[in-house]
């Protein structure tokens, strides 16, 4: 019989944060124990990717008590932050967890991406394995990190457990698009919110679902929708319960994120298992996530292209159909978080037998 090896999975923060990474955070994590893996769960201090002298420090103190014999799995948002000198004196076999690389973030400084680039690329070397959510982050890592394609495995994150109601009539009211992503400028709300703008002509109704990213974010996204006479049609809702979640996107017509850059974007799932036809952009993994026939694509931060393919789908009731269906037939076929946990699993024994062999 194989040795089923222990770990410890250190994420920065609060587990229970409502992020598509924490997410992926947390169904992992309980995959693997519901294997009967024993996985501890390090809280790192929340302020990484950006910690001070203090956090920094008792974070590394941190890693460095995780034992040789427990594999340490580590959140790329702390791992590509670390200082790389400290992980040389952590004992643990590192396998990194990268959602996506911290210097892709929207809205940083460029001389702080050239750090954390550096950083992280650094960081990856030391790494006996590194895990990544999507073929396209694999490819970033292999291109502008150096890390060799063989030290890295895909694992996609497992199909999310969602109520998938069949509304016994039409919704009320006019169409309903739906957009669920973090209040923030790299989710492209923005853009989305300038888009529904130009289609004003048309009968539909929007709520985007987030949350708050930081309070002037907030407010610029109110301005924007006033701005543009929106108010009356235009919901942002922030974060909701999951009832409400669930009754969103039973009632939605079609979702929408125009997002500038994605790693993988696990709502993408959510929507495809509910049959939504989808909107969104070609950044990042987003082509790879989402299949060409269930949605329209356009390139991101174009306000224009991307209203035209919402009025495409609340107008033609024959590509809407087929999106729907496209996107049903996806959702069918979604790996499980189980899937994902047994492979992540065997990654963990693996390099724990590397380490003693």
């Amino acid at each position: 019989m194989s040795r089923v090896s222990a770990a410890a999975f250190a994420v920065p923060g609060n587990l229970s944060l409502p992020t598509g990474g924490y997410h992926y955070d947390r169904c992992l994590l309980d995959g693997l124990r519901a294997e009967g893996r024993d996985v501890s769960h390090i809280a790192l201090p929340a302020s990484f990717p950006f910690p001070g002298p203090a956090d920094m420090g008792q974070a590394v103190a941190q890693l460095s008590d995780i034992p040789e014999s427990r594999v340490l799995l580590i959140d790329g948002l702390a791992f590509g932050a670390l200082d790389t000198r400290a992980l040389d004196r952590i004992a643990a076999p590192i396998v990194a967890l990268v959602h996506h690389p911290l210097a892709h973030e929207s809205g940083m400084a460029e001389s702080e991406a050239r750090r954390l680039h550096a950083l992280e690329r650094d960081n990856l070397q030391r790494a006996a394995h590194v895990l990544v959510p999507s073929g396209y982050i694999k490819q970033v890592l292999v291109d502008e990190y150096a890390v060799e394609a063989e030290r890295m495995t895909v694992i996609r994150p497992g199909r999310p457990e969602v109520r998938v109601a069949q509304a016994e009539a039409a919704p009320e009211g006019p169409p309903l698009i739906l957009s669920v992503g973090l209040l923030h400028p790299r989710k492209g709300h923005d853009v989305l919110i300038s888009a529904l703008g130009r289609i004003a002509d048309l009968d539909w109704r929007a709520v985007i679902v987030g949350s708050p990213w930081e309070e002037a974010y907030d407010t610029k996204l109110t301005a924007l929708i006033s701005e543009l006479g929106s108010q009356d049609r235009v919901r942002l809702a922030g974060r909701v319960d999951q009832a409400e979640l669930d009754t969103l996107y039973a009632d939605a017509h079609l979702f929408a994120l125009a997002t500038r850059f994605e790693g993988y974007g696990i709502v993408f799932d959510e929507a495809l298992m509910r049959g939504l036809p989808i909107v969104s952009t070609k950044a990042g993994a987003v082509p790879g996530t989402v299949p060409d026939d269930a949605g329209l694509l356009v390139a991101p931060d174009d306000p224009a292209a991307f209203a035209e393919a919402l009025r495409t789908l609340l107008q033609d009731r024959d590509r809407h159909a087929a999106c729907s269906a496209a996107a049903r037939r996806a959702g069918a076929t979604l790996p499980s978080w189980t899937d994902a946990a047994e492979t992540v699993g065997a990654i963990l024994d693996r390099v724990a037998g590397a380490q003693v062999s």
